[in-house]
């Protein structure tokens, strides 16, 4: 007997629910329309078209891994940012909303106009560069990461979005190899969880996120401490740094950041009130 949408949203709900899944709702429907090729629309104003038996099944293995704690994100190969869709792999981070702040705050202090140059350290999926030259088309930029697998997806998201001629891409760690005072702006978003505290992450992070790009370190700060002195020889005079950081850096982040010779240190908090990005300014 085949089922209609409705239903099939509603058993799903039901079906994550029961394994305490923090948004059934919304993780439910975003499987449903995968495995359907339905739109949100499609659910409220046609909740009685029926799925194909292969439309069943491959619900099911959706909601079977998802059950298992696997991110819809990873299930998908796919993540919304910003307001692109870019693809995953499983040796990239699942970009994650607090990273948008670093997007939103650089967008903020430009102009559409602005041609300038940013490097995007540790760029894994390609979020924060790409959002960036999304919207600013007369910049240029470069990601580099240490991962090749990484860089590929990265490339391909550039594709996709038709940012490949503005964009470039270097295996590399962090800036090595890069020349002096290149770029108007540097952006990372660095792995800054203890590596005590990781085996405590929810499973979804736990198991599915690449540790490359979650490990700090002992202090969490490994990468900062590499970062700093390194992204104030790659920016050019009075040019800016941004920096994602974990909710209790702050200060030592900042430190760093002063200790490296930048001036204008601060912090920003993101949309839940904690302290998410480091600014700092090299001296012009």
């Amino acid at each position: 007997m085949p089922i209609t949408l409705v239903k099939a949203w509603t058993g799903a709900q039901q079906r994550l629910k029961a394994v305490h899944i923090d948004s059934p709702a919304i993780d439910a429907r975003l499987l449903l329309e995968a495995a359907t090729d339905a739109t949100r629309t499609d659910i409220i104003t046609d909740p009685y078209r029926e799925l194909t038996a292969e439309q069943e099944e491959t619900l099911n293995s959706y909601l079977t891994r998802r059950e298992k704690r696997e991110p819809v994100a990873r299930i998908l190969g796919r993540k919304g940012f910003w307001k692109l869709l870019l693809n995953l792999s499983d040796h990239v981070l699942i970009p994650r909303p607090e990273t948008e702040v670093i997007v939103d705050m650089i967008l903020k202090q430009s102009q559409p106009s602005d041609a300038f140059t940013m490097a995007d350290l540790g760029i894994g999926s390609g979020a924060i560069l790409l959002s960036v030259l999304a919207e600013r088309p007369a910049a240029r930029g470069l990601g580099t990461d240490i991962s090749e697998e990484a860089l590929a997806v990265a490339r391909d998201n550039a594709a996709n979005l038709g940012l490949d001629s503005r964009a470039a891409f270097l295996r590399t760690s962090w800036g090595s190899g890069l020349a002096d005072a290149s770029f108007d702006i540097v952006a990372s978003n660095p792995p800054y969880i203890r590596s005590d505290v990781i085996p405590t992450l929810d499973p979804e992070v736990r198991n599915h996120d690449p540790m490359l790009a979650l490990d700090g370190g002992p202090t969490g700060l490994t990468a900062y401490e590499e970062l700093a002195p390194e992204i104030f020889r790659l920016l050019k005079p009075g040019g800016k740094a941004w920096l994602e950081i974990g909710f209790d850096q702050s200060q030592d982040v900042e430190n760093l950041m002063k200790n490296a010779g930048f001036l204008d240190v601060a912090t920003w908090l993101d949309l839940s009130n904690l302290p998410r990005v480091v600014t700092a300014t090299k001296p012009s």
